[in-house]
């Protein structure tokens, strides 16, 4: 990355975490100013493969994916891969004027160890970016590419690598389900004032390649979720982070599930996914999210273990971190690692934990 650059993608980082905010109102800009650009409305109807692509008219974007995986070696690894779009005015331009900044970030996860990699970008003169058709999205050497077949989804079939200064990835996912609009079709509120975002997922992937870590090269195979999101309005003013899980159960079902914290109660939003991809909505105290042990991570005290229950799918389980310091030393850093349960069903998954 040039100077000229890095200071364009560092002035975008002060806009996303200012000097003295709290991490979650600042994380992928969520925190920020979303005046002038376009908002999400109920009713609208995602559109594919066109919503695979940047929707630069927003605010913030993210394109996310997370991968649970058991080596060659018998052991079980996390990785996880993102690229962040944050805009500074909406709409783009060439060169060196267009407003939009990206951000990747990518972690390899083992019992021991969080690997994790950062890297910023600016738009406009093809060091970052995300097309629809076909697709791919990219920041630096870092790629999600669709390796589209006849009559597939853009995102049936991707590859995906990345790399830090002591790991590397290379992974090949493809979808055994559909994708799964979240929310209300697609559109997902975040509070109880109305803040929302687009939102769909593909958790229905199954993932083969090799991690090289520490100059060891490991063949993998797991399961793996995509995320996709993008909004332009800030959290409500009294939400301090959030806590968001992906759950795979060894039922074949899927849950999506998080919780923004705030000086109440929270607010709370979750989705049962069917093995066939069917969506039932989990609302309130449909289902019931409690910490039940904490650890010290990078100075703070985090709830890395949780008991989930969905009465009416008669789930209790519990779970536990492949890894309780999970940390993702970037430029603003978080929580996200791989987790495993038990209880009432099995499974994998992974938590992210914003605000601590």
């Amino acid at each position: 990355m040039n100077a000229r650059c890095l200071a364009s993608a560092l002035v975008a980082l002060s806009m996303i975490c200012p000097a003295g905010s709290a991490y979650p109102q600042g994380f992928a800009g969520l925190g920020s100013d979303a005046e002038g650009f376009a908002v999400p409305r109920r009713g609208v109807a995602l559109s594919f493969p066109a919503d695979h692509g940047a929707h630069p008219d927003y605010r913030i974007e993210w394109w996310y994916v997370t991968a649970n995986l058991v080596g060659e070696d018998g052991k079980q690894y996390g990785a996880q891969w993102t690229l962040f779009r944050s805009a500074m005015a909406p709409g783009d331009r060439p060169g060196f004027a267009d407003p939009q900044i990206w951000i990747g970030h990518a972690a390899v996860t083992t019992k021991n160890h969080q690997y994790v990699g950062e890297r910023l970008g600016r738009g406009g003169v093809g060091q970052a970016n995300v097309v629809a058709v076909p697709f791919q999205a990219w920041i630096d050497t870092w790629q999600m590419k669709g390796t589209q077949i006849a009559s597939s989804d853009a995102l049936a079939n991707i590859e995906l690598n990345a790399d830090g200064s002591d790991f590397s990835y290379t992974l090949n996912l493809t979808a055994t389900g559909p994708l799964v609009l979240q929310g209300d079709h697609g559109f997902s509120v975040k509070s109880e004032n109305g803040q929302a975002s687009y939102y769909y997922s593909q958790p229905f992937y199954q993932v083969s390649g090799a991690l090289k870590i520490d100059g060891a090269d490991i063949k993998v195979s797991g399961k793996a979720w995509l995320d996709r999101e993008w909004s332009s309005q800030p959290l409500a003013a009294n939400q301090t982070g959030w806590d968001w899980f992906s759950l795979h159960l060894d039922t074949g079902d899927k849950v999506m599930a998080f919780r923004l914290r705030d000086d109440q109660d929270g607010y709370i939003s979750a989705n049962w996914i069917s093995a066939d991809g069917r969506t039932t909505p989990l609302l309130g105290a449909a289902i019931l999210m409690e910490p039940v042990r904490r650890a010290t991570v990078n100075g703070r005290q985090m709830p890395v273990a949780w008991r989930i229950r969905i009465p009416r799918k008669s789930v209790d389980i519990i779970t536990q971190p492949l890894n309780d310091r999970s940390w993702m030393t970037t430029s603003t850093p978080y929580w996200e690692g791989p987790i495993a349960f038990k209880g009432t069903t099995s499974g994998v998954g992974y938590l992210e934990m914003t605000g601590y």
